[in-house]
């Protein structure tokens, strides 16, 4: 019992904090034998060709606004493309974009999912990369200049932005936690970048080589996760740029938050089923390692391995195994104590936020459970469901 608790034990730590540890320490190894990355910089004519792609589902809410900021854009003159998908709209959307004749519309009534009206656009692109973000989002003005300008380096195939989440002071537990969440994840990728690929890109914003496209299949959930990670699995690296950042709302609230998180949890173990052949280290021994310390762990045996430590450790206080477990345990409980606490206020919307990380924390491991459930039940569609946000 006590080696199966240290076991499963370690593989927590590891998964939240010490594979962040690990790929720090590797970084200043390779920063002194190799010297730190350093993007290219080609001139500003030599740019390569650009189509960005915006799938949109009843967004005139927001439209103008993101009309807005994709024509303000900085990139070379005639080199850059405009695409938005409205398949499925019913709220006029396509109206909205018609009047606007320097972007290219493509809709039609039936709604398919957000992958097919992203492979249908995909039918439209000649130019050499492709950048893909949603509709809600919104992009600093030389976005798409930072990401373009990693192209000059042929062993790139595809180049990642950040996602930012922009939060009031008065906001909630799921503003704080997925804030926090994507600052950390957030450094996770630079280092990810750095040492040698980021492991998938987020539909915010990311962008690849229009040759290494490969249509996924209807039903993929994750498709900018398993997009990207084709491209990584054939050889090619995925940068990460935080200086090409895609800005949006937090979550309206904790159960519009849960259920994106679970949706993605579902698709995450649809992708770690795809992608088995990434599991193997003799094959990709640098890719494999990051893929599962950064995602396979998360989206399989971690939240499992919580309620097995919280289980095992009381057994072994009630035992008196030792004053360790007894401190492990206290820490435990007070860790749960105040995750429900969050719980509570978020309930009377009240602010604590030394409450609310422990909450996300439990809420982003329930839903990875709850995904699980669902992908394995058939109940999860490919069809995005768009979640309110602040």
């Amino acid at each position: 019992m006590e080696i199966v608790f240290w076991i499963a034990l370690f593989l927590i730590v590891y998964t939240y904090v010490g594979y962040g540890v690990l790929l720090f320490i590797l970084l200043k190894v390779r920063r002194l034998l190799a010297g730190r990355r350093v993007p290219p910089e080609p001139a500003f004519h030599d740019l390569p060709s650009c189509t960005l792609i915006v799938a949109v589902y009843n967004e005139t809410g927001l439209l103008q606004q993101k009309i807005a900021n994709t024509l303000a854009l900085q990139y070379p003159a005639g080199k850059l493309k405009f695409i938005f998908v409205t398949d499925g709209s019913t709220d006029g959307s396509d109206a909205v974009i018609r009047s606007f004749p320097q972007i290219g519309l493509l809709h039609k009534p039936g709604r398919a999912g957000k992958i097919a009206a992203v492979h249908r656009a995909m039918e439209q692109v000649d130019t050499e990369v492709v950048a893909f973000t949603d509709a809600n989002t919104f992009l600093n003005p030389e976005a798409l200049l930072k990401i373009c300008r990693h192209y000059a380096d042929a062993a790139v195939g595809a180049v990642a932005g950040e996602k930012r989440v922009m939060m009031e002071e008065q906001d909630d537990a799921s503003a704080a936690g997925e804030g926090f969440y994507w600052k950390y994840e957030s450094k996770l990728k630079q280092w990810d970048s750095e040492l040698h690929s980021v492991v998938g890109a987020a539909g915010e914003l990311f962008s690849v080589r229009r040759s290494l496209y490969v249509p996924v299949r209807a039903d993929t959930i994750l498709d900018d996760f398993m997009i990207s990670m084709n491209i990584a699995s054939a050889g090619y690296r995925i940068v990460y740029e935080p200086e090409a950042y895609a800005m949006e709302g937090a979550s309206a609230d904790v159960g519009e938050e849960l259920k994106r998180k679970v949706r993605i949890a579902a698709g995450g173990i649809q992708s770690v089923v795809r992608l088995k052949a990434l599991l193997l280290p003799f094959k990709y021994p640098v890719l494999s390692f990051q893929y599962v310390s950064h995602r396979v762990l998360r989206w399989t045996i971690t939240p499992l391995l919580l309620i097995l430590v919280f289980i095992l450790n009381g057994f072994l206080a009630w035992q008196r195994a030792g004053l360790i477990y007894d401190l492990l345990m206290l820490a435990q409980v007070a860790f749960y104590t105040l995750a429900y606490t969050g719980y509570l206020l978020e309930k009377r919307q009240l602010k604590v936020k030394a409450a609310f990380i422990p909450y996300y924390f439990c809420m982003m491991n329930y839903a990875v459970l709850a995904g699980i459930i669902r992908y394995m039940n058939g109940k999860q569609s490919a069809a995005w469901e768009k979640a309110r946000r602040k």
